[in-house]
């Protein structure tokens, strides 16, 4: 998933299997470069950048910010003790782009300091409840703001409340994009797997008075025709309360208050 911001470098959220797809769309007759905010480590977060094309090219740069590491190994070294032999034929070092590693938490960085010709982007990152340090984040461009929450531990019992740093990612924004893997049923039985209802993620976007909330990282289980059912539920839900609920889909292009493009 990106950010496309006129005048700024990509900004891409977590590096999965869409990294060599959004890869293979750069062109191929320059360098590439680029930041992304990566959510937390686990594999399915971070398994496409090997596979990300532009870094075999001379002269790119990607700056990944990550939360840093409950056993204090750096970042940088769990990237390199996953990259290479017998796990992947060559060391991700050797790759002829560079990738350069930012351990964040709590914290609130400019990405962009911003110009005459490029506006200055702001982002917010908060540790949120899930399996090991994961943080969620929030961009902010002319006035306009994109949550991103895709791994989004709800409360066990079921219980409708969200820790503070949640609730600051989310207050107001103008798109949410939010972990919505399980229904309550399904829930019941993984309700320590590190994920969400869609009532859940519908409720916090009502809550925190965002204006759009896009339903994300979906159960791999759940087929089309299911999907399409439980978003007719969630887009009804919102509906009552305010809230335009869509649910994401690969390839789709979302206008965020004219300041940005989020693509998934």
């Amino acid at each position: 998933m990106s950010l496309d911001i006129a005048g700024v470098e990509p900004i891409l959220f977590d590096l999965g299997t869409g990294l060599r797809y959004f890869g293979a769309g750069q062109p191929a007759d320059q360098p590439f470069t680029g930041t992304c905010l990566l959510s937390h480590l686990h594999w399915d977060h971070i398994q496409g950048i090997p596979f990300f094309t532009p870094l075999l090219r001379d002269g790119s740069e990607v700056a990944v910010y990550a939360p840093e590491q409950l056993d204090g190994l750096s970042v940088e070294q769990v990237f390199a003790d996953t990259i290479k032999p017998p796990l992947f034929p060559v060391d991700l070092a050797l790759l002829p782009g560079t990738v350069r590693f930012h351990e964040i938490l709590n914290s609130d960085f400019t990405l962009v300091e911003g110009s005459d010709s490029t506006p200055r982007i702001d982002v917010k990152a908060r540790q949120i409840p899930h399996v090991g340090n994961t943080v969620g984040y929030r961009v902010e461009c002319n006035g306009a703001s994109v949550a991103y929450l895709s791994d989004h531990q709800m409360p066990c019992d079921g219980s409708l409340t969200a820790s503070e740093g949640a609730l600051e990612l989310c207050a107001g924004a103008d798109l949410i994009i939010h972990d919505a893997q399980f229904t309550p049923d399904e829930f019941v039985g993984k309700c320590d797997w590190g994920h969400c209802t869609i009532d859940y993620a519908v409720w916090l976007a009502v809550e925190s008075g965002a204006k759009r909330l896009a339903l994300f990282h979906h159960d791999p289980s759940h087929h089309d025709d299911e999907l399409d059912e439980l978003f007719d539920a969630a887009i009804a839900s919102g509906a009552r309360q305010g809230l335009d609920v869509f649910g994401a889909r690969e390839g789709q292009t979302v206008v965020v208050d004219g300041a940005a493009t989020a693509t998934s």
